[in-house]
């Protein structure tokens, strides 16, 4: 196994420049992996529904492929979702290694003062362990009910719990935050506090943010946003046993424990079906088996860090799809195969392809008499739920779009280009799959977007809006008529719009 050395380099991205500390670079050929996989992985997730924004691939501890789709970069944070689970399920076992708990004390026990009036049998008896497992007993997922409350931990301790703790696997979010409430509990620091020193200043990440509850305790199961290289050494301290740079960051057998598997998430699949299921090969600690003897931390639409232990490798992928199944079973398929095989020749085509990745804007349908039109007009929200709620106002000029909208009495700017991406920042919450953190929308704005729009005929625009820090979308189309417009809002990943309906007023005369 090599372990890794840092060094600092230089990034000049869409004219602005950082550094940071990156992971030592090197060709698939010099590492035995035929550049002709990546190729075909490639273009086989062009063709597809996917939507890749970065990918990395590392192999004996070297960056040998990586790629970010324009509007998305290196110099970006990325929504991790469920992929935050592994950073909190580590943060345990760090202070495991430190002697502040252990994986079979009683949950009950660190929350004396959050506890329901009648403790059940099962409660009494869940312990760390099963909340690492995603194991508590519970047959309904409680994440919906615990985050809409004031009290997370309140909320989830008194959850009915019907089966016997450690018995079956029900993915279980809110048993996350509660592993990142026993940390605060155990250190008196936040779980993203409690990691910096121990884990990512080692490892050179710097810049990470994670969503807190009303209480300020960090969300655990999501919210948490770092870089595709982040996530790639995070990656690779899995791969080397907890060891980085000749130094033991994770306690001596703690990712063995954590990576192996503790539960099956179906025993009663049918062999068939488990083996076509990536999701069905059992679960550790806050870690998914997978097939071809990796594992991985897994996030929702498409958010990877893949480890594969036999091929010294690491792949991580950023996205978002609705078929994450569909989207690994191209990692299968193409990039797999890939390492170790005989390598005929340089392929120069992968040069070209990892650099040239970019998602299309909207280009315009040019409606020079419409835009003219529009702009300088006013538009107010019609309807009493509506009336001096929600406005906007559109002005064109030389192929950029720019909407000022005003809605629950914030006002927001937005620029759009036709046939390119406008980067901007907005405190405006974008679409998002988890609602009830604080931190959303307080500590972590305000929020990098991307803009791009055009005119599907003469009366129809349409505006997307990229929120480049998370995986998603907001799509908005407005459609005018002689005596207004009506704007829908929806998003990328799922089919609910909401449709608000203006009246049009001459700016002047407002």
């Amino acid at each position: 196994m090599k372990y890794l050395s840092h060094f600092l380099l230089i990034f000049i991205v869409s004219g602005r420049l950082f550094a940071q500390e990156v992971l030592p670079r090197s060709s698939p050929e010099a590492q035995k992996v035929d550049p002709q996989g990546i190729v075909e992985f490639l273009q086989a997730m062009e063709k597809s529904e996917h939507e890749m924004h970065s990918i990395m691939v590392l192999r004996n501890g070297q960056v040998i492929a990586e790629s970010w789709w324009d509007p998305y970069g290196p110099d970006l944070k990325h929504t991790m979702y469920s992929v935050s689970k592994s950073f909190t399920a580590t943060a345990i076992g760090l202070a495991v290694g430190e002697g502040r708990l252990s994986v079979q004390d009683k949950v009950f026990s660190f929350f004396p003062h959050h506890l329901p009036d009648s403790i059940g049998t099962h409660l009494k008896a869940l312990n760390v362990q099963d909340l690492l497992t995603m194991s508590v007993g519970h047959v309904e997922e409680p994440t919906g009910k615990v985050v809409s409350s004031d009290d997370w931990v309140k909320s989830f301790l008194k959850f009915p719990i019907p089966n016997p703790p450690g018995t079956s696997f029900l993915y279980n979010t809110a048993a996350t935050y509660m592993l990142s409430a026993i940390v605060q509990k155990v250190s008196g620091q936040t779980l993203l506090d409690y990691l910096r020193p121990r884990l990512f200043e080692p490892l050179g990440i710097a810049g990470v943010d994670w969503e807190s509850d009303p209480n300020g305790i960090n969300t655990g199961g999501y919210g948490l946003r770092l870089k595709t290289e982040d996530m790639a050494k995070f990656g690779q301290l899995f791969l080397q046993g907890g060891q980085w740079q000749g130094k033991q960051l994770l306690p001596i057998g703690w990712v063995e424990e954590a990576s192996t598997m503790k539960i099956m998430q179906d025993p009663e699949a049918p062999q068939e079906k488990m083996d076509q299921s990536d999701w069905l090969q059992g679960y550790g600690y806050q870690m998914w088996q997978s097939r071809y003897n990796s594992f991985r931390a897994d996030g929702a639409f498409g958010q990877y860090i893949l480890i594969l232990p036999e091929l010294d490798a690491v792949i991580v992928i950023t996205s978002e799809t609705k078929d994450m199944q569909g989207e690994l079973n191209l990692v299968w398929e193409h990039l797999l195969p890939a390492f170790d095989r005989e390598i005929q020749s340089p392929d120069p085509s992968l040069k070209a392809l990892l650099h040239d990745r970019s998602i299309a804007p909207l280009v315009d349908e040019e409606q020079p008499a419409q835009e003219s039109l529009v702009t300088g007009q006013h538009f107010e929200a019609a309807g009493p739920q509506h009336h001096g709620k929600e406005s906007f106002s559109l002005d064109f000029k030389e192929g950029i779009c720019e909407l000022e909208w005003e809605s629950a009495g914030r006002r927001h700017r937005f620029l759009f280009g036709s046939g390119k991406w406008i980067l901007g920042e907005t405190d405006k919450k974008g679409p998002y799959l988890v609602a009830g953190a604080k931190g959303y929308l307080g500590g972590l704005a305000p929020f990098k977007v991307a803009g791009s729009y055009r005119w599907s005929d003469e009366n129809t625009l349409e505006l997307q809006l990229r929120y480049i820090e998370s995986p998603h979308t907001e799509i908005i189309t407005v459609t005018f008529d002689a005596g207004g417009a009506m704007m829908e809002i929806g998003n990328s990943f799922t089919n609910n719009k909401s449709q608000v309906l203006f009246e049009a007023l001459v700016a002047e005369g407002v």
